[in-house]
């Protein structure tokens, strides 16, 4: 039989995270600096419920998003879907599916889309619609490798295409994520670090920037109609900086309770602390519960809960459901589900 591992000091450790995260918070807000903000959207109901601390995490297929270097660390392959109730209407969409090709190495796909909806068309002359439908939406595609290097240490990456679209104008961009995790010999804590959204910069193209003008208005017997194309700014990619801590307080064959802390610096906007605690049941049933955006002025993120099963059925196969809600102040609630299936 297995001992109990005893509670570990850990809050001094999270309290440090918080000093560290909270330090510049007085800092210039920069919201609204760079393109496509869904990337920074916690995908999964489990990172969800942990108020998105999930940088130090490797046993869930959600963590290609928060950390790519953390995947190789879950003991089976796994397939996850997950769709959000996102603000204002919106719907946000995830998956993604991680495949162990051997003991130390995983491959992970991603697809994330964030849906804006649809709405009629309307002009001057047209004001209650012109039966045309306009619709606007985000997409990213991604594919990731991740890598034990040894029994403590893993790092791994992701390479993705990245597409927003509204009406009929797109902007594309290709970017990259890298991440490592490490198991201190203190507890088996975890130490958790990533980068996101490395790449290029998006300009908006499309056949609606096509447009005729007359060069010379005031001239006679020129053209009145040279067709020209307008010239949209360039917006860069929101960057984030993740460190983040995970450790067991109490952990035997029955009960396992997990607490998490995540340092944030994204590059749209001020450094923010995020922290969560995850109680499991014979590893079957499961309590959560985080807060998100602590210490940011303003911000309209609450508390958030969560709960999840996993039901085995048969052989090393077992199915898995997530489910988080979070406050969101004026903004109202969000809530989000998941399925999947380890194998």
């Amino acid at each position: 039989m297995k001992k109990a591992i005893r509670p570990m000091p850990i809050l001094p450790s999270l309290l440090l995270l918080g000093a560290c995260a909270a330090g510049p918070l007085a800092g210039q807000s920069k919201v609204g600096t760079t393109a496509v903000p869904f990337l920074g959207i916690t995908a999964g109901p489990r990172a969800f419920a942990l108020g998105g601390a999930f940088a130090a995490m490797g046993d869930d297929a959600s963590s290609i998003h928060a950390n790519p270097g953390a995947f190789a660390r879950m003991p089976r392959s796994q397939a996850l879907a997950t769709t959000t109730n996102w603000l204002v209407g919106t719907r946000y969409n995830w998956v993604g599916c991680v495949l162990k090709i051997s003991a130390a190495d995983a491959v992970g796909f991603s697809f994330t889309q964030l849906d804006y909806g649809d709405d009629d068309v309307t002009t001057v002359l047209a004001p209650e619609g012109t039966g045309e439908k306009w619709s606007a939406a985000d997409f990213a595609l991604g594919l990731s490798y991740s890598r034990n290097l040894s029994d403590r240490f893993s790092i791994g990456g992701t390479a993705k295409v990245i597409q927003t679209r509204i009406y009929h104008e797109t902007a594309s961009a290709f970017a990259a994520d890298i991440g490592l995790l490490f198991y201190t010999p203190f507890h088996d804590m975890r130490l958790g670090m990533s980068i996101s959204n490395f790449g290029t910069d998006l300009r908006m193209d499309g056949r609606d920037l096509l447009q005729r003008i007359d060069l010379d208005p005031d001239g006679l017997g020129n053209n009145e109609a040279v067709v020209s194309k307008l010239k949209t700014e360039v917006w860069p990619l929101p960057l984030f900086f993740r460190v983040g801590l995970a450790g067991e307080v109490l952990k035997n064959q029955a009960v396992r309770v997990t607490l998490l802390a995540d340092a944030l610096r994204p590059s749209d906007n001020t450094e923010t602390l995020q922290a969560g605690c995850e109680a499991a049941l014979y590893e079957r049933v499961f309590l959560r519960a985080g807060y998100k955006s602590m210490f940011r002025e303003d911000a309209e993120e609450g508390p958030a809960f969560g709960c999840g099963v996993r039901l085995p059925v048969g052989g090393n196969a077992s199915w898995r459901a997530d489910y988080a809600y979070a406050d969101y102040g004026i903004l109202q609630s969000i809530q989000t589900i998941a399925v999947g299936i380890d194998f």
